[in-house]
């Protein structure tokens, strides 16, 4: 009954989003505000609607409900309850539920908090989240159906792909999602203004929230999926150009573009043209990822799919929304001129340079990724394109971009001279200079990982003199300069801090390229010497799990002969599905990791495999603060409220 009562919801949903994507267009275009107000309460009933379907697919999960296709294929009674739940959305048909779902808060939020903005142009974002969200219900309906029946049913199902029952998994699709849905606001913002043929510094506004919120969900569901295949793959790395990373990467890099350019927009009204352009392009990459984790043309552990016609009905989707809106975007920009008018050498200018850069690396990525395919599909030669490129190619374009992202912010509006802002800047510069030395001192000859600290220092300098001379040091008491720094804007604060979180993720990869690797085969009672330590291994035991049984390796890191550490790395078998998994096992003191990965046993003899990786945990610590930055930002009134849509409505009430 449960399932039937979910399958209902989503026909229910469809129906009304059906008319969430008509009605209120109509009511714009004709100024009748009967219609143009129904779409808050059409996007409020299919979030309702959805939502008791994703209700209805975590109960059918909770409760092992094995009549229910999906939870055959992806389920089994002997897991543990939250990988029960976290399993609803670790497929591809409770996926996409989830997907549909954050589309229908995101409308429905447009609904509640869109209250400033001006009718028209919210029945135009509602309508347009309520289309994007109709090709996804019928996706759902017609090549997805979560709720389809099995009979008989079995006993129990085939069980979660092992490497995908993992807390962090459980939690990097939904903060994915958020990202990639999040987008599809200011693509509907986008279409919108290309509807009504106005772009203004409100839209700017309106647009920047969103813009920000979706950057920094999207922010930590990168994070958090790099974080689980640094320790749960055991290949010792963080980050291997996987295209489906690539597919997350891409609307990333777009939305960081993208937030910059709306900045201009409000503060100056230029760059608009662009600024739409790049909404456009963000959700674009969004369904580009989409397309390519669902349609079987890629092989990676990020896969949810080997469908073709799935695929196939994904890219009509991407061929409709987004075509659509660039031939809406051919025809509507060329009456979208500028106002703003500013110098190269400026704030403007420099995050025109932060723009290209940008969509420069997003088109090396986005090249990277797709030219294999396309290769094999016309020539049937099979490729890889894999980290050397993408390093060689996207690195002489990130340097000049880090080195702006600190000049950037201390540079005014409209015209600026260079000099004086290097001037403010010579103590960042100074300590990037002593990161690069020191890291060639001490660290050997490592000229790469010596320039990464390098860049990182300086963009955390960067930041910390951007704060202190919008605060006046040097130019008045200690003081006034305290209050003055209290007083700072939030979103000045969070856009510092948001660069400072960058710089520290610099140094988490440039310490991981002094990383170390060292192989040893050990019997039980022998030890090897590495990294300052005697590794012993104790012994390796069998270990019987929920649904897995494994193979445990203790292993006793002594120094001095006192036992500093005690790692238990694994290898887990899982009877459903015959798939093993490595467990490694790593201690960390946040200044570098201790790695070690259980291989193979043979004759009595275990393979380890140790790692030692200097600020791994910077990394993800750094992406954090960017998305803390990116908070605490949205946490300033000034940003989230629309002060010129206000002031608009009472100019419009007037007259």
């Amino acid at each position: 009954m449960i399932p039937e009562l979910g399958h209902f919801a989503l026909i229910l949903a469809a129906a009304l989003a059906i008319a969430q994507s008509i009605l209120p267009l109509i009511g714009a275009q004709r100024g009748d505000a009967r219609l143009m107000g129904s779409a808050p309460p059409l996007a409020l009933a299919g979030l309702i609607a959805v939502a008791v379907a994703f209700g209805a697919l975590v109960w059918s999960y909770a409760t092992n409900d094995t009549t229910v296709a999906n939870v055959v294929a992806n389920s089994h009674s002997a897991k543990p309850m939250i990988y029960k739940i976290s399993g609803t959305w670790g497929n591809h048909e409770g996926s996409m539920v989830l997907w549909v779902l954050v589309l229908a808060i995101c409308a429905a939020a447009v609904a509640g908090f869109g209250r400033d903005l001006p009718s028209a142009l919210q029945a135009r974002v509602i309508a347009v989240l309520g289309t994007i969200s109709l090709g996804f219900l019928a996706f759902i309906l017609f090549t997805s159906n979560p709720f389809e029946r099995v009979w008989p049913p079995p006993p129990d199902g085939n069980g979660l792909n092992p490497l995908l029952q993992d807390l962090g998994l459980a939690v990097h699709p939904p903060l994915l999602y958020a990202g990639y849905v999040g987008f599809s606001v200011t693509f509907a913002f986008a279409v919108a203004a290309l509807i009504e043929g106005r772009v203004d510094a409100a839209w700017g506004r309106w647009v920047r929230p969103w813009a920000l919120g979706a950057w920094s969900f999207l922010t930590l569901g990168i994070a958090i999926g790099s974080w689980w295949a640094y320790y749960e793959l055991g290949w010792g790395g963080y980050w291997f150009w996987d295209p489906v990373e690539n597919a997350s990467l891409l609307p990333w890099l777009a939305g960081t573009a993208l937030l910059h350019s709306a900045i201009v927009v409000e503060k100056r009204e230029a760059l608009k043209i662009w600024t739409v352009l790049l909404a456009l392009l963000a959700f674009a990459l969004s369904l580009l990822g989409t397309f390519l984790v669902r349609s079987g043309i890629l092989n990676s552990v990020h896969s949810f799919a080997s469908d073709p016609s799935r695929g196939v009905f994904i890219l009509v989707l991407l061929g409709i929304y987004i075509a659509g809106a660039f031939l809406l975007f051919a025809w509507r920009a060329p009456a979208m001129a500028p106002t703003g008018v500013f110098a190269p050498v400026s704030r403007e200018g420099a995050l025109v340079l932060n723009n290209l850069l940008l969509c420069s690396i997003t088109a090396v990525v986005l090249v990277g990724t797709l030219y294999p395919l396309f290769l094999d599909l016309l020539t049937g030669q099979m490729i890889s394109v894999g980290p050397p490129f993408f390093n060689t190619a996207t690195a002489p374009l990130a340097v000049p971009m880090i080195a702006g992202m600190a000049i950037g912010p201390m540079m005014p509006w409209k015209r600026a001279t260079l000099w004086p802002v290097l001037q403010r800047l010579w103590w960042a510069a100074c300590l990037a200079l002593a990161a690069f030395v020191l890291t060639l001192a001490f660290a050997g000859w490592h000229v790469l990982p010596a320039f990464g600290f390098a860049c990182g220092f300086w963009l955390i300098g960067g930041a910390a003199a951007d704060i202190a001379d919008r605060a006046g040091l040097g130019r008045t008491r200690l003081a006034n300069v305290l209050n003055r720094a209290r007083n700072l804007p939030r979103s000045a604060w969070g856009a510092a801090v948001a660069h400072a979180g960058m710089g520290v993720t610099l140094l988490g990869v440039a310490g991981m390229g002094l990383a170390t690797e060292h192989l040893a085969s050990l019997r039980a009672g022998e030890s090897t010497s590495y990294a300052g330590y005697e590794w012993r291994l104790d012994g390796v035991r069998d270990v019987t799990g929920p649904n897995f049984t494994a193979r445990r390796a203790t292993l006793t890191l002594l120094r001095d002969g006192h036992v500093a550490h005690v790692m238990e790395p694994s290898r887990r078998f899982f009877p459903q599905g015959r798939t093993t998994t490595t467990e490694t096992s790593i201690r960390t003191n946040l200044v570098r990791d201790l790695y070690a990965v259980l291989g193979e046993e043979h004759e009595g003899l275990a393979v380890l495999r140790l790692h030692v990786n200097p600020l791994a945990p910077w990394i993800w610590l750094g992406s954090f603060i960017m998305a803390l930055g990116g908070a605490l930002s949205l946490s300033d009134r000034r940003v989230r409220v629309a002060a010129p849509a206000a002031r608009r409505r009472e100019a419009e009430a007037r007259a």
